[in-house]
């Protein structure tokens, strides 16, 4: 049986005069929420940042690029981080198990979860040294306006943005997300259309339930010759690796380095967002502080 995917759409409305990204992110998400052990308000918190971020970084040209977001919010989850490239996402947050009441509409209590104040801070790396850092106030904590408002204020780019995540009982429904661009030229006649038609995606998770997101950017773009450009698969997938491990420790320096040494224990360092433990005994930390050592003397040699 063929495992479902998550994926997303590349959509151009009126020959190049807005850009659609949507995109259905439920089992992405779903992982994301049992890596974590995350409470239902955060798994929708985690969701809603997570699908942002990998449309964000579907519109990463270079393969080599990538882009993290993060919300720093007043709420008791703490910080929320998300980093995507090319369909590949991962995230996690200070406190993924907080638990809240419903909000009197019934609806999960994101805004309460994340805060309503704090700052949503973009860091855009090009893969080649170079980093473009953008920053915005988060306005909500509902994540999507957040998303919006960074777009607007840091981007000068005026957006929509819906983000959903449906969940039952600890299982992730459907989650979703779209975001929409208006391109240079656009006509206002478009930006009016996309306006009055925004209620129409407001409730994503909910239309992702019924539909497909080919029929869905069919009806909802009906007259604005929707075309779709691209497809790509999105996924839950962690970087990190031993070898990465190994450098964090590194750049720790000698000091540290050798202060673990004398304690005869080892090092274990546990990855955040997959929570994939790395062990290294004292023999590995002795030969990770030559190669510290050899750095540093490589570094004070370039400055002399």
């Amino acid at each position: 049986m063929e495992e479902k995917r998550d994926e997303l759409l590349q959509i151009d409305l009126g020959n190049g005069q807005a850009r659609v990204l949507l995109c259905s992110t439920t089992h992405m998400v779903q992982e994301c929420a049992d890596i974590h052990g995350a409470s239902a308000v955060c798994a929708a918190a985690l969701g809603r940042l997570l699908t942002g971020a990998a449309m964000m970084g579907i519109m990463m040209k270079g393969e080599e690029e990538s882009v993290t977001v993060t919300l720093k919010g007043d709420g008791p989850m703490g910080t929320l981080m998300a980093v995507a490239d090319h369909g590949d996402v991962r995230g996690y947050a200070d406190d993924p198990t907080v638990v809240l009441p419903l909000r009197p509409d019934g609806k999960l209590d994101v805004g309460g979860a994340v805060g309503h104040s704090g700052r949503m801070t973009v860091i855009r790396d090009l893969g080649n040294g170079k980093q473009y850092v953008g920053q915005s106030e988060i306005v909500s904590g509902e994540i999507a306006m957040d998303f919006a408002q960074y777009f607007t204020v840091s981007e000068q780019t005026p957006s929509l943005v819906a983000l959903g995540v449906r969940l039952h009982e600890g299982t992730v429904l459907q989650a979703g997300g779209i975001l929409i661009q208006p391109l240079p030229g656009c006509p206002e006649e478009m930006i009016d259309q996309l306006e009055l038609r925004s209620p129409m995606f407001a409730d994503i998770s909910r239309e992702l339930t019924f539909d497909t997101l080919e029929n869905l950017a069919r009806d909802w773009f009906r007259g604005l010759d929707p075309q779709i450009l691209e497809r790509t698969p999105i996924r839950y997938k962690c970087s990190c690796s031993r070898e990465r491990m190994e450098k964090a420790l590194i750049s720790m320096g000698r000091k540290e380095l050798q202060s673990l040494i004398d304690e005869n224990q080892g090092a274990e360092l546990s990855c955040h967002f997959c929570h994939r433990k790395h062990f290294f005994s004292t023999e590995d930390l002795k030969d990770m502080l030559e190669k510290a050592v050899k750095k540093e003397s490589g570094e004070d040699q370039a400055h002399e």
